[in-house]
């Protein structure tokens, strides 16, 4: 028989890289750690960790320990909270990564309806970009996460994927709105750019485009805050990418335009809810699924104006 102990001493050393920091994580002695692992090899004669420079890594023994410690948790909430459901009693927690730039979406109304309908389901959301979004779902640290032009992960799974192109983004009255072609990078030389910082989906694919169009393009401004750029565009300042639903609310007040960039790249955007591929969700994330999928307009159609060209 396992010990889970031993198990989940030994998940929490894979995630931080070494005996000790797992220790002072989880405030015990590291000589308990060690002693539980060393028991742990015993029991199923393998190594499970060998050290290096920068402290300790898994065998692949130790990995598939891991995996299999997680897979039985994940398994056990999974039954606790149908189990529950059965009595008519949907509880427990969501863990959510979000973009910034679907948190206008989210907070408008799905977050507010979601919480009404299922008062005993407690919301953790935490603000991330695409890179660090992937990881959290991958380390178990969110149910869900909310994705902006992920590159392909066969370790996540896709339960929802709507299209939402990178557009341009520029004051109201711009000199760009009079064009009536898809805008190039070229044209863009005249004006300051502000781009989000690179773990951003946004900044990666604007930095795709310019790779293959052999552009270098240095923005004035680079912010890891959405905000930060709706302002910089709003008070005239300058341009930047987004998806159209993210500054749904300045293009209704007037104050933002939304222009198609010519590149397939670009249009072809998709926005995903994804959860960990194989891990069973709970009710309590099934039904924040649901509701996100239909509360969501980034996730119940497409892009606006591409629901309107098609009319």
């Amino acid at each position: 028989m396992l010990n889970s102990r031993a198990l989940a001493y030994l998940s929490e050393v894979m995630r931080r890289g070494s005996l000790r920091q797992a220790a002072t994580y989880l405030n015990i002695d590291v000589a308990a750690i060690s002693r539980q692992i060393r028991q742990l090899e015993e029991v199923v004669d393998a190594q499970v960790m060998e050290r290096h420079a920068g402290g300790v890594r898994l065998t692949e023994a130790g990995r598939l320990l891991v995996e299999h410690f997680h897979a039985q948790h994940d398994a056990e909430s999974a039954v606790i909270s149908r189990l529950s459901a059965l009595q008519g009693l949907v509880s427990g927690q969501v863990r959510i990564a979000v973009g910034e730039g679907f948190i206008a979406d989210l907070i408008s109304a799905p977050m507010q309806t979601f919480m009404t309908t299922y008062p005993g389901i407690q919301l953790e959301v935490i603000m991330a970009g695409v890179n660090e979004a992937m990881a959290l779902v991958k380390q178990r640290d969110v149910d869900l996460a909310l994705l902006y032009a992920p590159p392909v992960d066969t370790q996540l799974e896709c339960h929802v994927e709507t299209r939402q192109p990178l557009d341009l983004i520029v004051p109201a009255g711009h000199p760009l709105t009079s064009t009536e072609a898809p805008v190039t990078l070229q044209e863009l030389s005249d004006w300051p750019i502000g781009l989000m910082d690179s773990p951003f989906g946004m900044r990666q694919m604007v930095d795709a485009v310019a790779h293959q169009e052999r552009l270098a393009i240095t923005p004035r401004l680079h912010t890891n805050s959405v905000a930060v750029l709706k302002n910089f565009v709003r008070s005239g300042i300058g341009i930047t990418f987004m998806p159209e639903l993210t500054v749904a609310e300045e293009i209704r007040q007037g104050d933002i335009a939304v222009l198609p960039m010519a590149y397939p790249v670009l249009s072809e955007a998709r926005a995903q809810i994804v959860s960990l591929a194989g891990r069973e969700l709970t009710v309590a994330a099934s039904a924040c699924l649901d509701h996100l999928r239909r509360g969501m307009r980034f996730f119940n159609s497409d892009a606006p104006r591409l629901l309107e060209s098609r009319c």
